[in-house]
């Protein structure tokens, strides 16, 4: 009797389709756009707590320049706001995080546009109605799309507030909005807690995650 070769005896990897594969490598996709947006999210804090302490310093500056001014003064005579460099600086660096986030929720949706055309796919090759073997483990094609649509939408509404607080951090004078905007940017409303157990489940689903 032959003996049996060390391959014949390793189960076989299945072989994923290119439809699988490619549903495959978008949970990894997600994964790395998800942690990268997360990096730029703290970085953007750390540039907003800088403009908005600057802000408040500013302020109080202010303050007390015009207790010390003589009342009298005519307005040609009180002294013009300085230009802060560094404010400036700030806003120009918080920018460019938006800029970077901006491309990476457009990464999303392009990850979601591309698992819906698989689903179209799938459903073109199979019918529509017709159960097909799951391309993995329990999950149906077009979950993947709905989890992605989910994630897609949730840091689309988080870019807009994002792009709001940019637009005004630096221009307001009111403290408590001024902390609100911090606050907003740090917890980000919109991208729900389920968001990271959608992404978990997704690279489970996979083969990213093993149980």
């Amino acid at each position: 009797m032959a003996a049996k070769s060390p391959a014949d005896g390793t189960p076989r990897r299945p072989v994923l389709s290119v439809s699988a594969r490619k549903i495959k490598d978008n949970a990894a996709d997600w994964h790395n756009l998800m942690m990268k947006w997360e990096r730029l999210n703290d970085n953007g804090f750390t540039t907003a707590n800088k403009i908005v302490n600057m802000k408040i310093s500013e302020q109080f500056q202010d303050n007390k320049l015009e207790i010390a001014c003589d009342n009298s003064a005519t307005e040609s005579e009180k002294p013009t706001p300085k230009y802060n460099e560094e404010l400036d600086n700030c806003c120009a660096e918080l920018l460019q995080t938006l800029k970077h986030m901006t491309k990476i929720q457009l990464k999303m949706e392009k990850l979601t546009s591309t698992t819906k055309a698989i689903c179209d796919l799938e459903t073109f090759h199979h019918g529509a109605g017709k159960c097909t073997a799951p391309f993995f483990h329990t999950w149906p094609t077009p979950y993947f799309f709905e989890v992605s649509l989910k994630l897609s939408e949730m840091y689309k509404k988080e870019l807009q507030l994002k792009q709001t607080i940019v637009q005004d951090i630096a221009h307001s004078a009111d403290q408590d909005l001024m902390m609100v905007y911090l606050s907003s940017w740090l917890y980000q409303p919109y991208i729900e807690n389920s968001s990271k157990l959608l992404l978990e489940a997704m690279l489970l689903e996979t083969g990213h995650r093993q149980c």
